[in-house]
């Protein structure tokens, strides 16, 4: 179609006004997406993610006992999520690697039931320690130090809502002992993962020299939440909550998890990932093959003065060189 001469000079204003940056029709009427909870690998430049579709969904699963499982906001097709877990996150504000040597304990601990673990016990482990809750009761951390807690991992949170009571005073006890400590949070597959990690961070402080935090993995058949979910979105949560640690706490979190939910879940995933295992009757190279660990929780059944009852019994994998190495690139 022509168009009339005495239309011209108003299409040429409006052309140029166009290509000299002025608000186009297009522009003022675009209205920006809502945001959306994304594991932070997917929209990394350098995270390459074939076929990632991304979808918003409102959907949950009603469990036996009445509860809805809140899913994550977005949902990737599953070869994208598998794929998801296998990026290399970017690395954290790099620490100093090195950290002053202090004095390491040797192992005094006992055990309700001790295991032959073969040619390689723990005790061939120079750097014990221990994890603990609130079922430890009253903790004599100095006592407890002397016995051969070098670390201890402390239990904080689960879910959105719950802190154990007994955190704030083990936390600080531990390191008015001198103890390496960190903080764990036992994940609760009922609730977003983004929601856990924003209550983890609002109850674990962020201090030099603490271990990095840990996310606690495993099914859990007494818990009130029913639903199991599948492979692709237990990825997907699990990227969302450690991305969001790392980016607060400036160190790469650690995967804690069980055989039975390895087996299920993480076989192949999160290679970039430290892990700490739980093998109380083999030792973790039979139990997760072609696996390599930071630490192996070998008894849940040990005995120490400073504590009443049973408590969780760790290594450390290396000598005490690579521990105070370890020690001063992840903590300081």
């Amino acid at each position: 179609m022509r168009i009339p001469a005495f239309l011209r000079p108003v299409v040429l204003t409006l052309a140029l006004t166009g290509c000299t940056g002025g608000p186009s029709i297009d522009s003022a009427l675009r209205i920006d997406p809502p945001s959306r909870e994304v594991t932070s690998s997917i929209v990394r430049p350098d995270a390459s993610v074939p076929g990632a579709a991304i979808a918003e969904v409102e959907t949950g699963h009603m469990s036996d006992a009445g509860m809805t499982a809140i899913a994550e906001p977005d949902r990737v097709s599953t070869p994208a999520l598998e794929q998801v877990a296998m990026i290399t996150p970017p690395k954290p504000t790099l620490r100093p690697k090195t950290a002053a040597q202090g004095t390491v304990y040797r192992s005094r601990f006992g055990d309700a039931h001790p295991i032959n673990f073969g040619k390689v016990t723990p005790k061939h482990h120079a750097v014990h320690g221990v994890d603990v809750s609130r079922w430890q009761g009253d903790i004599d951390w100095v006592k407890l130090r002397s016995r051969g807690a070098n670390f201890a991992y402390i239990k904080a949170t689960d879910g959105i809502d719950h802190i154990d009571p007994m955190f704030k005073t083990n936390w600080n006890g531990a390191a008015k002992a001198g103890i390496r400590r960190g903080a764990y949070h036992f994940f609760f597959w009922c609730r977003r993962a983004s929601d856990q990690a924003e209550w983890f961070i609002r109850n674990v402080p962020k201090v030099k020299g603490a271990l990095p935090p840990v996310l606690d993995v495993e099914w859990n058949h007494q818990s009130s939440c029913k639903w199991k979910p599948s492979r692709a979105e237990v990825l997907e949560k699990m990227q969302v909550f450690l991305d969001r640690l790392e980016r607060h706490y400036g160190q790469r979190p650690i995967i804690y998890t069980a055989p039975d939910f390895y087996e299920d879940n993480l076989k192949g995933a999160f290679p970039n990932h430290p892990f700490w295992l739980r093998a109380v009757a083999e030792h973790p190279s039979k139990v997760y093959p072609g696996r390599d660990w930071v630490f192996w929780q070998y008894s849940g059944s040990g005995l120490s003065q400073g504590v009443d009852g049973k408590i969780d019994l760790n290594v450390f994998h290396g000598n005490e060189s690579a521990w105070w190495r370890w020690v001063g690139k992840v903590a300081g």
